[in-house]
């Protein structure tokens, strides 16, 4: 199957899509305002090396068509909760996601559906939710047992038991007339799992029931029925539920990619009458259509939804976003992006925070080399260039590459001096760095985050213009053997590293590298004409 047939069959128009593997796993679940556009996009061009892989895996597509983005919203989040793909958003708390299951036996049971590692469910029957508000569902399930007379029985005994006596069950097993209701009870216990005017009237008598006992001086029957009609709330997005005290304000949400760029940090904060109360951070991968607008919804389906979300930047499609939050929790909610004040104070701090994280994750020295540099971040992918000349008829470009730190010798290049005679270092050194760079531009493949040149500031200026030509902008330095004294672009002074420094090393490592390939492909060229001199 090629590239282009997969995705031949995407509709026009708004909805969610399923990328499913050979084995019929789905693998990836995705929303977009137009789905042909969107999935044609994945089949066409390069991408960075995790949706690559996914592209990879992708076996067949299914649609789903909706009418409005908030709806896609709804179904993607459901979806992916349902199916936990490998490469989508995966929050640390999915455990709070509960299931339920009506069982297919001949007088059906309601119970907790039980999960795989692979993602499926244990056991017949047919499986709702997720449920998701409220971190215990048992309450409500033994009201809807109790309101609906569903038995809990695992064997079927031949007497009514003690359900029956306690009017909790009409006993099937035993009378005839309860076996024949049964079904109906069944029926009316699906619809209300399935949301709708059933699901409705169901809480309105429990909120009759919760009157009655609190009346009734019942007051731990009435909480306990004040509890489940609460947790009733998560089985349906947008139903009217009142909450508890202490409903947050607002809430602060900072993003921030790590150093390889392809992992999102997020940090939440909770805002209650003008107060911090709580904090929490996630990651997730950069995948696909794995963005912070994704996120956002992810996380309030476990958690009040407040009428004001601070970000530090405006997530993807916002307006259906902010449509899809009030649809869930019934009232007007508003994505700010602070420029002064307050907020903005708030979501600087928060990104600070994540600052801090993100240097922590960053290999040895690399924050440091960061920071001597003046780079934007600290570099993950760092590719060194050196030139090994012997006489004037031998000359050779090398580069070594390090990741993390740590050398990458699947990226180490060799170069044979093709536009150069004679010795001339600083042409040589143009001509393997506009070489390289000039293949990845129009490949499209990664640049390095730092490029490192072997020599000083006559090599250095060669490396510049050579990437000028290539039509690149990628951070460049060079280093100097005799006095290890590094040379940046606008800078008058060498910057000098402390001789133990991590960041000195990483730089010492990858020119020793660059020198040590450069010298044994130069020794290879040669190597025939010592064999003829030796014969001769």
């Amino acid at each position: 199957m090629t590239r282009d047939a997969r995705a031949a069959g995407a509709p026009e128009g708004p909805g969610v899509y399923i990328m499913r593997d050979a084995a019929g796993e789905a693998i990836y679940i995705g929303k977009a305002k137009n789905l042909k556009s969107r999935v044609s996009s994945y089949f066409v061009g390069t991408h960075d090396a995790k949706t690559a892989s996914l592209v990879e895996k992708v076996a067949t597509i299914e649609y789903v068509l909706q009418d409005k983005e908030s709806e896609a919203f709804l179904l993607e989040s459901n979806l992916i909760k349902r199916h936990r793909p490998r490469y989508n958003i995966e929050l640390k708390d999915q455990q709070r996601y509960t299931y339920l299951r009506i069982t297919g036996e001949r007088y059906p049971r309601l119970v907790v559906a039980r999960r795989t590692r692979g993602g499926g469910f244990v056991g017949d029957g047919r499986v709702y939710g997720p449920f998701t508000r409220g971190s215990s569902k048992i309450l409500t399930i033994g009201s809807l047992r109790k309101a609906f007379k569903v038995r809990i029985c695992k064997t079927l005994p031949k007497k009514a038991c003690l359900e029956y006596h306690l009017g909790n069950c009409d006993a099937p097993c035993e009378f005839e007339s309860a076996a024949r209701e049964y079904a109906g009870h069944i029926g009316d216990l699906k619809a209300v799992l399935r949301g709708g005017a059933a699901a409705r009237e169901f809480t309105a008598r429990l909120r009759a029931e919760m009157e009655e006992a609190s009346e009734a001086l019942e007051f731990e029957r009435a909480m306990g029925i004040r509890d489940t009609l609460w947790r009733l709330g998560a089985l349906h997005e947008g139903q009217s539920v009142e909450r508890p005290e202490g409903t947050a304000d607002e809430d602060y949400v900072a993003m921030r990619t790590d150093e390889s760029g392809q992992v999102a940090l997020v940090m939440t904060m909770r805002g209650v009458r003008g107060v911090i109360r709580d904090t929490e951070r996630f990651e997730f991968d950069l995948v696909a259509d794995n963005t912070l607008a994704n996120f956002v919804y992810q996380y309030y389906t476990t958690r009040d939804i407040p009428r004001y979300v601070v970000a530090s930047e405006a997530p993807e499609g916002a307006a259906g976003l902010e449509a899809a939050l009030a649809e869930a929790c019934g009232h007007d909610v508003s994505i700010i992006v602070p420029k002064s004040g307050k907020r903005r104070r708030v979501i600087d701090m928060i990104l600070r925070s994540l600052d801090v994280v993100r240097a922590a994750r960053a290999a040895p020295g690399m924050a440091e080399l960061r920071d001597a540099l003046g780079l934007e971040r600290a570099p993950r992918a760092i590719e060194c260039f050196d030139i090994s000349n012997h006489g004037d008829d031998y000359a050779v470009g090398a580069m070594s590459r390090l990741v993390d730190g740590e050398p990458d010798r699947g990226g180490y290049r060799n170069f044979v001096i093709r536009t150069v005679s004679g010795r001339d270092d600083y042409a040589m050194m143009a001509e393997v760095v506009r070489r390289r760079y000039s293949r990845l531009a129009d490949e499209g493949g990664p640049m390095p985050d730092l490029v490192l040149i072997d020599g000083g500031r006559g090599q250095l200026r060669a490396a510049l213009g050579a990437l000028e030509d290539a039509g690149v902008e990628v951070p460049c330095a060079s280093i100097a053997k005799r006095e290890e004294e590094v040379y940046v672009p606008g800078r008058d002074a060498p910057v000098r590293l402390d001789r133990r420094s991590p960041a000195l090393h990483a730089l010492q490592r990858a020119r020793d590298e660059a020198h040590r390939i450069g010298v044994r492909h130069n020794r290879r060229l040669r190597a025939p004409r010592r064999e003829r001199r030796g014969r001769a």
